[in-house]
C-alpha cells in the first residue's frame, strides 16, 4: 500500500467529473487500498479518489473512533438514490481543505447503491454521520467541495486563502 499526495485547493482537478469504473479488479482493488492507507495516515474519515487525483468514481470512508478496531468501507460507482427531507447540520472538514471547517446542511438520511470491494451491487440505508460523510464524498465525486454549500462570502474567503498558500508555495 502506497500513501498519495493529497491534491489541495484551489487546484482544479478537485473540480473534476469522476467517471465510473467498467469493473471491479485488482488495479482497483489496490487503489482503494492506497486510499484507505492515505485516509489513515491525513487523517481522515472519507476520502475520494479525485482528492489523489485519480477521476474515478470510488470512495473510502471509516468512521471507527481512534483505538477502535478499524471499520473500513469501500464505495465503487456510489450513487445517491433517495434522501429524506428532514435535514441535519454537521460542522465539515475536507483533506483537500486542511484547518478549515464550516457547518453544512444535508439531508439526514440517504440511500447509497454501490459496488464492493468485490463488484457485488449493495445498498445502504445511512443517517448521521455516515449520511453526511457519504454525500460529501459523493460529492467530491461530481466535483463539488463542502464549501459550495455555505455562502458565498465564505467560499470566497475560503478560496482566496488557499489561492494565496498555493501561489507562496510556486515562489
Amino acid at each position: 500500500m502506497t500513501i498519495k499526495p493529497l491534491i489541495i485547493l484551489p487546484d482544479p482537478v478537485l473540480r473534476q467529473v469522476s467517471k465510473p469504473f467498467e469493473r471491479v479488479d485488482a488495479d482497483l482493488q489496490r487503489l482503494s487500498d492506497d486510499m484507505l492507507e492515505t485516509m489513515y495516515d491525513a487523517p481522515g474519515i472519507g476520502l475520494a479518489a479525485i482528492q489523489i487525483g485519480v477521476p474515478r468514481r470510488m470512495l473510502v470512508i471509516d468512521l471507527s473512533k481512534e483505538g477502535e478496531e478499524k471499520q473500513p468501507l469501500v464505495f465503487i460507482n456510489p450513487e445517491i438514490v433517495s434522501s429524506s427531507d428532514d435535514r441535519s447540520v454537521y460542522e465539515e472538514g475536507c483533506l483537500s481543505i486542511p484547518d478549515y471547517y464550516a457547518e453544512v446542511e444535508r439531508p439526514a438520511k440517504v440511500t447509497v447503491k454501490y459496488l464492493d470491494r468485490e463488484g457485488k451491487e449493495q445498498s445502504v440505508e445511512a443517517d448521521g454521520l455516515l449520511a453526511t460523510c457519504l454525500q460529501h464524498e459523493i460529492d467530491h465525486l461530481n466535483g463539488v467541495l463542502f464549501i459550495d454549500h455555505i455562502s458565498r462570502l465564505k467560499r470566497e474567503m475560503v478560496i482566496k486563502k488557499f489561492t494565496k498558500a498555493a501561489k507562496s508555495k510556486v515562489l
